[in-house]
């Protein structure tokens, strides 16, 4: 297949390119700088677009059948200052926006945009098990995915099947939330994040790319689907599963008031709860490789 990918140089896009390539596919990367457009080393080619602009290279696009959306601002990279929020909201409904109506404009559309978005969709939810029939959240990241989802829209409308991925916490050493915990358990100053009952609802890399693929490949399956493994799992168990693969002690937990210091607002997506599980991937018979976190955490290692 020939396949575009945005923020294909992201920890989840880099993975997936070089799984689509390895596999004998065509990939086409959207970047920002026309300096780096043109075929790459990798066997990819890069074409030019400008998400906040509104312009996308659409000759490019020609005889693309798939197209992953990934690109946005990164939620955990800076402090949510309301310049860094509104960057984080315009970077994902501009840029979801523009790709949609360009590929709906095309005179032969690809047949299916997977169209990233995130568990944050639900909101808060402490304890409770959620899936994809749940509610949308009221606070800042469930606003963001609902104006997020809503702008590929118009690709919907010109018949292209749309998927939306709502991706948890993927586990991986090589970045992501993953490249702040790991070198600090590697030390032996780990620790759970307040008072570390909250669940964070993971996913190990591997089945991240997996799941995209799957997506990619099953006509039949649009909408929104939840990429968590089966088990969601506590901070405080995630904490004991990493000590135990580095082989570390776990004696340092944070404090909520002091993440709320050092991280304002961001600190309630820390120590916020997400209990989501992947009830549409399984239906559909997707089936994990990493699916409880310790053999995530050792895959991500």
């Amino acid at each position: 297949m020939r396949i575009a990918v945005t923020g294909s140089t992201g920890l989840i896009g880099s993975a997936l390119v070089r799984s689509l390539l390895a596999d004998g596919h065509e990939v086409v990367r959207l970047v920002r700088h026309r300096s780096r457009t043109g075929p790459r080393p990798d066997g990819s080619t890069a074409i030019g677009w400008n998400p906040l602009l509104g312009e996308v290279e659409r000759d490019g696009l020609a005889g693309v059948q798939a197209v992953v959306h990934l690109a946005g601002a990164g939620v955990g990279d800076h402090r949510w200052t309301d310049s860094y929020k509104r960057e984080i909201r315009e970077s994902r409904v501009y840029g979801t926006e523009t790709l949609a109506v360009a590929l709906a404009e095309l005179k032969e559309p690809p047949q299916v945009l997977v169209s990233a978005s995130a568990v944050g969709w639900y909101g808060q939810t402490g304890d409770r098990v959620i899936d994809e029939d749940s509610p949308a959240g009221d606070d800042f990241l469930a606003e963001v995915c609902r104006e997020w989802e809503d702008a590929a829209r118009p690709a919907e409308r010109a018949g292209i099947r749309v998927v939306h991925p709502r991706t948890g916490l993927v586990l991986s050493a090589a970045g992501g939330a993953g490249a702040r915990l790991f070198p600090l358990f590697r030390l032996g100053l780990g620790g759970r994040l307040g008072s570390g009952r909250q669940y964070w609802s993971f996913i190990s890399l591997h089945d991240e790319v997996a799941a995209l693929r799957f997506l990619i490949d099953h006509d039949d399956l649009s909408g929104a689907f939840n990429l968590t493994a089966p088990n969601p799992v506590t901070n405080a168990e995630l904490t004991t599963a990493l000590g135990r693969a580095l082989r570390r002690p776990t004696p340092f937990p944070v404090p909520e008031a002091v993440l709320k210091a050092v991280l304002g607002e961001l600190a309630i997506e820390v120590v916020g709860s997400h209990r989501v599980v992947p009830r549409r991937l399984l239906d559909a018979g997707f089936r994990f490789t990493h699916p409880d976190v310790y053999s995530a955490v050792l895959a991500a290692m």
